[in-house]
């Protein structure tokens, strides 16, 4: 497999966010078959992808759109700046401890701190929760069926190409985020009447 033209396929399968918002490279030396380092907000704004292409060849088709899709979905739904109230507590707890310094009250200070930690704990908690990794294989599928895919058949090869992954990273045992989303696309590819809790959803 030719690393350049495969890219360049990834990307006409990808949509106009994941081809600005995501730059795929070749990294043959990482054990890896795809990595994707979590976003943080001082990050560029364009989301690296890396794929060791030994391996990556060794999906089926099938398998590597839908992996791709899915890791492009969750670094481009990875938002640290979108003003909800867990956002907005931080900004104003930024804010309210600048002002605190200035005027130099420590009970303030330690204060508008206490707040913004909070809600930047609360941020990074909603960041990194398995909502967002259902999320981002939903929307996946959804890309998918744009290009040609079923729903069904979008949720199997996604759901085969987690066992593939793990398999030629010589990973015996998916991890607890693998296995809720197995079972929640089981769900979506009709082979299994069993869905995941709204409580499982929320766990970091």
């Amino acid at each position: 497999m030719n690393p350049d033209i495969e890219i360049r396929r990834l990307l006409d399968v990808l949509p106009a966010s994941g081809r600005m918002f995501t730059k795929i490279t070749s990294k043959p030396q990482q054990s890896k078959v795809i990595d994707a380092p979590f976003p943080v907000p001082w990050q560029k704004p364009q989301r690296p992808i890396y794929v060791n292409f030994d391996l990556w060849r060794q999906l089926p088709q099938g398998q590597r759109d839908l992996v791709m899709l899915r890791t492009a979905s969750y670094l481009t739904n990875v938002t640290w700046f979108k003003l909800n109230i867990y956002q907005g507590g931080a900004l104003i707890g930024l804010v309210g401890m600048t002002a605190e310094l200035l005027q130099g009250d420590l009970v303030g200070v330690l204060v508008a701190t206490g707040l913004t930690t909070i809600a930047v704990n609360r941020v990074w908690r909603e960041n990194r929760s398995v909502q967002r990794d259902i999320d981002a294989d939903e929307e996946a599928i959804k890309v998918a069926l744009r290009r040609g895919y079923t729903e069904a058949d979008a949720a199997k090869q996604l759901l085969n190409g987690i066992e593939s992954v793990a398999n030629l990273e010589g990973r015996s045992v998916l991890n607890f985020t693998e296995l809720i989303r197995f079972q929640h696309l089981k769900s979506l590819a009709n082979l299994s009447p069993v869905g995941i809790p709204d409580s499982v959803k929320m766990y970091e």
